[in-house]
Formats: structure tokens, C-alpha cells, sequence
């Protein structure tokens, strides 16, 4: 089937979800009332929708029975003002079966299923994997694409396959191939976020339903911004505003430190609940965290001067 994006749905889970971080304590535990507080920061300031116990989340080193609590807490502070997309993904088919449907008992909307890691199985079993997953619950599936961290890519054509089951409706795209991700939209009727901030506006364009965002942590608004102008016509505006979040998206994605790291050094200088990374994450230092801090009121004081009629 051929996908117009001038004609495309909604979105299952709205335009701009937040890969939210896990906030924890000083002394590392679940900060349950810092998640919430956080949640609903988000939501108020543009987010559709979080997602969980993602790579930003920290999935890794939360627990399941972390994770379960996450869903609640959070479906707890938002209500239904917000989607809430589980993260369930690991190396272990049974293990994602459990957590896809712990996540589902514990209110969430979707599931997010990164692709099986490590074991890099052949196309044919990551496409069964997924399969299984779908098939456990009613809960619609978003799949991430993110080989540069799984060493396992799902193909277009897997993709494509998969978007024949009724409950696989959308993709998180981190695979850093924009041919690829055009072709599957050219071909399904997918929903696909950009997962990769650097490419919220560019995907977009060319028919994305919107992003997964982990430089949203901090400027919601801003990367709202983007695809309201792009929505109301303003192609021009949505490249300018991309543009001018550039260098804060440089400095949290790409300067060498992982996303979460740098979500939460700067969350905790906005004086936003974050606390601590695990291990084996290390906190951002002094000067990195100052850094940050310097190119987020930047683009703040961008968009003060906007607000007030200057559009330059």
C-alpha cells in the first residue's frame, strides 16, 4: 500500500514523545515522586506523549519490578493527557513476552520493542521475535531500529513484513538510513518517529509521524515548536527552529556522552527531578554540565526574542 502523508492519521501515540530519563534518588533508588513531578512538567510543556524505560530510561538497569512501577506512577500523574509507551525490549524473547505484558497490566498505551541485541539473529528470527512479542498482549507495538547500540539492523523488507501484523503500527528510527526509512513510508502505513533528534524535522517531511525525543527532557516546547510550524505551513520557520536547537542537540547527542547523561546533568541544573545515572554511566562533570547549561538559555533567550516580535 502506498502512503500519502498529506492523508496519514494520527498518530498512534501523538507527534512528540519524550524518551524520558528514570529519575532516581541520591542514593540510586527509584525516585517515584520525581517521576511524576517530571511526567507531568513534560506534558504540560508539549509533550503527546512518554516514553518508559527506554535507552534514555536507563532500561538496562532497572529491574522489572522498576519498570511495572514506572508505568503506574507515571499513568498516575498524567492521566490520559498523554500516551505512555513501554519500554520492554531485551535479548530474551521470553523476557520481552513477560515485561510486554506486565507493562500492558500496568496501564500502559504501547510498547516499545527494540530489536533483540548482542545474539545478532538473521532477519528471519528477529522478525519472529517480534512476532511473538505482538501476539502477547493488545497492546500496538512501535519496533526500534537502533543498530549502532543492538548490532542487529531490522531491514526495510523485515519491516515491511511486520507491518501486516495489526498490532505492529509504528517505528522508532535510529537506524541512520533515510532511504531506507522512506521506502517502508512509501510502503506501509507505519507510523515513524524519528528517534535521532538531529532528524526530527527532516523525517517529518517526508511523511514521519513525529519523534522520540531525548533533547525534549529539556526543551519540550522547542522541539514541539518545530513540527507546529511545519504543521501550519511555516517550512521556512520549522528550519530555523530546528536549526537554532542544533547546537544544544550537538551537545547532548553527540559530544561524546550518552543522552541520558547529559538529559539528567542538565535536568538537575533546571533544578528538574533526574538524580544520578547508574552504574556503569558516569555523571556528566562540572564543566560539561556548565556547558549545557550555557547553550539551553541561549535557545531559550532565542525564543524569548521571538515571543516578543523579534524573529531574528
Amino acid at each position: 500500500m502506498t502512503t500519502d502523508p498529506a492523508t496519514q492519521t494520527r498518530p498512534p501515540f501523538g507527534r512528540v514523545l519524550c524518551a524520558m530519563v528514570t529519575p532516581f534518588t541520591q542514593e540510586g533508588a527509584l525516585d517515584l515522586d520525581g517521576t511524576q513531578h517530571l511526567a507531568a512538567h513534560l506534558v504540560t510543556h508539549g509533550c503527546d506523549g512518554l516514553v518508559l524505560s527506554g535507552t534514555t530510561g536507563e532500561s538496562p538497569t532497572t529491574t522489572d519490578a522498576e519498570k511495572s512501577a514506572l508505568i503506574s506512577a507515571v499513568r498516575e500523574a498524567v492521566g490520559d493527557r498523554a500516551s505512555i509507551v513501554a519500554g520492554v525490549g531485551t535479548a530474551d524473547t521470553r523476557h520481552t513476552v513477560e515485561l510486554a505484558r506486565a507493562a500492558e497490566k500496568a496501564g500502559a498505551d504501547g510498547l516499545l520493542v527494540v530489536a533483540p541485541y548482542y545474539s545478532r539473529p538473521p532477519q528471519e528470527a528477529v522478525e519472529a521475535h517480534f512476532r511473538e512479542v505482538a501476539d502477547a498482549t493488545g497492546l500496538p507495538l512501535t519496533l526500534y531500529d537502533i543498530p549502532g547500540r543492538t548490532g542487529t539492523r531490522i531491514e526495510p523488507g523485515t519491516l515491511i513484513r511486520l507491518a501486516e501484523h495489526p498490532r505492529v503500527v509504528a517505528v522508532k528510527d535510529c537506524s541512520y538510513d533515510f532511504l531506507g526509512a522512506q521506502q517502508v513510508l512509501a510502503r506501509t502505513d507505519l507510523a515513524y518517529y524519528a528517534g535521532c533528534d538531529e532528524h526530527n524535522l527532516a523525517l517529518y517531511a517526508v511523511g514521519g509521524a513525529g519523534c522520540v525525543s531525548t533533547v525534549a527532557n529539556v526543551v519540550p516546547d522547542r522541539i514541539r515548536a518545530v513540527l507546529d510550524a511545519f504543521d501550519a505551513g511555516d517550512t521556512t520557520g520549522a528550519a530555523r527552529l530546528q536549526q537554532r536547537a542544533t547546537p544544544l542537540i550537538t551537545a547532548m547527542m553527540a559530544a561524546g556522552l550518552p543522552g541520558t547523561v547529559t538529559a539528567k546533568a542538565l535536568l538537575g541544573a533546571l533544578g528538574l527531578p533526574a538524580g544520578p545515572v547508574r552504574a556503569p554511566l558516569m555523571p556528566a562533570d562540572r564543566e560539561t554540565t556548565d556547558g549545557l547549561l550555557r547553550l539551553y538559555e541561549e535557545l531559550t533567550a532565542i525564543r524569548g526574542r521571538t515571543l516578543n516580535g523579534d524573529p531574528h
